[in-house]
């Protein structure tokens, strides 16, 4: 039996640096990514990504401000936990990046992507991020971030999510 979760991941982009934050603890611990987390009962995806990228970075986006650019499923096959990531992208943002108890935030050049230390897939997708593609993507990942099945194809527009 798999338990699904949905997840909104959201990515800050300013010129050519991109805004990640090391993760301090839960899913991905000691790993660079995007901010987000689970969508709350009630919550539609921008309302969910807005907020959980204000609690995990200090900043403040407009949800008319999110693109949506990928949709990535997750299937942790040893513990049957399915999670829907549904990635966004946004150049427009207010506040001050802050640290957070989840989240160490820090910007990076797009050339130098601390990849070693992320999820093993974002070397896949986040060049089609880069050139603003549409994408989705299915991984499958046993417990210890190894990947052992991938999907992933670009699509034409948001409705073939």
């Amino acid at each position: 039996m798999h338990r699904y979760v949905q997840c909104t991941l959201v990515q800050i982009f300013n010129d050519q640096k991109i805004l990640l934050g090391m993760k301090k603890r839960g899913l991905g611990v000691g790993m660079w990514n995007g901010f987000g987390g689970k969508v709350e009962a009630g919550e539609d995806l921008k309302t969910a990504a807005a907020r959980e990228l204000k609690e995990e970075s200090g900043l403040e986006v407009l949800t008319s401000n999110l693109m949506e650019v990928g949709l990535l499923l997750f299937e942790f096959v040893n513990s049957g936990v399915v999670l829907e990531a549904n990635v966004f992208r946004a150049v427009e943002y207010k506040g001050v990046v802050t640290e957070s108890e989840e989240m160490r935030p820090c910007w990076f050049d797009i050339k130098d992507i601390p990849y070693k230390d992320m999820w093993v897939d974002d070397v896949d997708w986040f060049p089609l991020m880069f050139k603003q593609k549409l994408f989705y993507g299915f991984m499958k990942f046993t417990e210890k971030n190894e990947m052992f099945s991938q999907e992933l194809k670009v699509l034409e527009n948001v409705e073939e999510f």
